[in-house]
């Protein structure tokens, strides 16, 4: 019997569900951890595969917030980067340091949008200048005084930036450079807070491809996608952390809400070694004409660029357009205007959508990123209360948890036993940090498992200090696939044994960068079914349907 008939099992014999959140993004994980800490037993469910919304298709960045000063966010910006200190020091596997440098073409632009900005008036964002960015940068740099885990920041006059980034536009008169971070793997970081969660508290759980389909008679209604069963649970709390989809699936249990007003942010990842080759391993952070910020930065032999910023009404039918292609190509043209980009060199696209709270006649590009808590009192047949999680971002999502974990308690009647704030992460825990533990840390795992530090050294870089689980499992067996010679057999086979993994994309998509790499092609996954069909006992038609539905959701626009 595997995870998931086992939860099942136990639900159909009536188990207490206290707290059922909705939705596997970042914040719905955040929380489940959190309240596994405190002993609470809850149950998180997602309609599709973990992490499958807007928190696998953000840009990565994992940052203080620049532009969120001249909205008087301060306390945001403050909030967002001791978060970001925190996501350095407790998940060092997946979140780095990321030098981030912005062209500024003029010594004073800006300062008068900056401050009718800065007064609340409804002015879309322009160009900045030196001054303005100086002034954000020094912010910057006073907030992260007493808790340094970045250099400060520094301006360079325009012929040193233009020798030091080649191909950058020539009419600038310096460059700033500051640091924030990134995270490489966003999907993954997601599921180990699953993992984690399920290790803390064994009466919290967590299933993929199961939605709610309404209420009946004050029960929740839980149809699992997989199997088509249908069971009902009757929490004392239920928790919204659905995203975009919000206020659809409060309609799904019978209320109306208007909370939201997501927007879709379209990126590519593109291969163009001279691009990357100007990037110099940092980010460019640039603003177009239209006032939206966009960014492009290298991500191991690709770029990744983007974004837009679009209403969007109904989170399902978000996708990127031709237009949005065409747009993000005229936006790097105006900071490097001699990289020829073509549709050729796309290699993925992804496009999620931003939760954003409604906020009707607002400029988009100014709608506050915070997050907030709304909650549904219960009322008729729902005896429990809905709370709703509305807005947010990756940053800030242990925060949100935490706000979010402690208003659930109050209604439970129970108080908080532990902190996550200096809490490792999955294969953050014991990370080896600085060149000399690395090496000593490769040696030692290569040693006990008998794979070569080589390989150690590849397993460490995608999965943290769980990379030991991952050598002890091919320690009898380091074949490689054939037509992705990075990966082994064993390593695909533990993934699909243990990461929730229910289709082929998900593996792909959000188990790993196959998808986001642009190596996903047809002989790959024809491969990688026959791995995860012997692991999960796939028959040879579900190995096609899957093959087809995963060459589908990666198809380019």
């Amino acid at each position: 019997m595997n995870r998931r008939e086992k939860i099942f099992r136990r639900l159909r014999e009536g188990a207490d569900v206290p707290v059922l959140i909705l939705g596997g993004g970042i914040n719905g994980a955040g929380l489940l951890r959190e309240l596994a800490l405190q002993g609470v037993d809850c149950l998180l469910v997602d309609k599709s595969d973990f992490v499958a919304g807007a928190s696998s298709k953000s840009s990565r960045m994992i940052h203080g917030g620049l532009r969120y000063l001249e909205r008087r966010e301060f306390h945001l910006v403050r909030e967002s980067l001791f978060e970001r200190n925190r996501l350095l020091d407790n998940a060092p596997h997946v979140v780095t340091p990321l030098k981030t440098t912005i062209p500024l073409t003029s010594r004073l632009g800006g300062l008068l949008r900056s401050a009718l900005i800065f007064l609340g008036l409804p002015v879309r964002p322009g160009e900045r200048g030196v001054v303005p960015v100086k002034v954000g940068l020094w912010f910057y740099d006073f907030i992260t005084r007493k808790d340094r885990h970045t250099p400060t920041h520094r301006l360079t006059r325009c012929g040193e930036a233009l020798r030091a980034m080649p191909g950058l536009r020539t009419d600038i008169v310096a460059t700033a450079t500051y640091w924030d971070a990134w995270i490489s793997q966003a999907e993954r970081l997601c599921v180990e807070i699953i993992q984690d969660a399920r290790a803390a508290h064994a009466g919290c759980e967590a299933l993929n491809y199961v939605r709610p389909t309404g209420l009946e008679d004050g029960a929740v209604a839980l149809e699992d996608r997989v199997t088509g069963e249908t069971i009902r649970l009757r929490p004392r709390v239920l928790v919204n952390a659905t995203g975009a989809w919000v206020d659809l699936t409060n309609a799904a249990l019978g209320t109306e809400t208007r909370f939201l007003g997501g927007t879709k942010g379209s990126h590519l990842v593109i291969d163009c070694e001279p691009l990357r080759a100007s990037l110099d391993g940092q980010m460019v952070y640039y603003q177009h004409r239209d006032g939206r910020v966009c960014i492009v930065f290298p991500f191991a032999d690709k770029v990744i660029m983007g974004s837009t910023d679009l209403r969007v009404d109904d989170p399902d039918e978000a996708h990127c357009d031709a237009d949005e292609i065409a747009y993000m190509f005229e936006t790097l043209r105006g900071v490097f205007p001699h990289v020829g980009l073509s549709r050729k060199d796309i290699v993925h696209v992804f496009c999620g959508v931003r939760p954003l709270p409604r906020a009707e006649g607002q400029v988009l590009a100014n709608v506050s990123r915070g997050h907030s808590l709304r909650t549904i009192e219960p009322e008729g047949d729902r005896p429990f209360p809905i709370v709703c999680l509305i807005g947010g971002k990756w940053t800030t999502f242990r925060r949100f948890a935490e706000e979010t974990a402690d208003d659930v308690l109050a209604r439970l009647g129970r108080t908080r036993q532990h902190s996550t704030e200096h809490l490792p992460i999955g294969g953050g825990r014991d990370f080896p940090v600085g060149e000399a533990r690395r090496a000593d840390w490769i040696a030692r795992v290569a040693g006990h498992s008998g794979v070569s530090p080589e390989r150690v050294a590849v397993l460490l870089s995608r999965y943290g200090t769980v990379a030991e689980d991952f050598a002890a499992a091919e320690a009898d067996d380091e074949r490689r696939l054939e037509t992705l010679g990075d990966y082994t057999l064993a390593e695909i086979a533990r993934i699909a044994a243990t990461e929730d993994v229910e289709h082929l994309a998900d593996l792909i998509c959000r188990r790993s960068t196959i998808a986001l790499l642009g190596q996903a092609t047809e002989p790959v996954l024809r491969e990688l079914a026959s791995v995860i069909g012997a692991a999960l006992g796939w028959k040879n038609a579900t190995m096609e349907r899957e093959v087809a539905d995963a060459l589908a959701e990666v198809r380019l626009p």
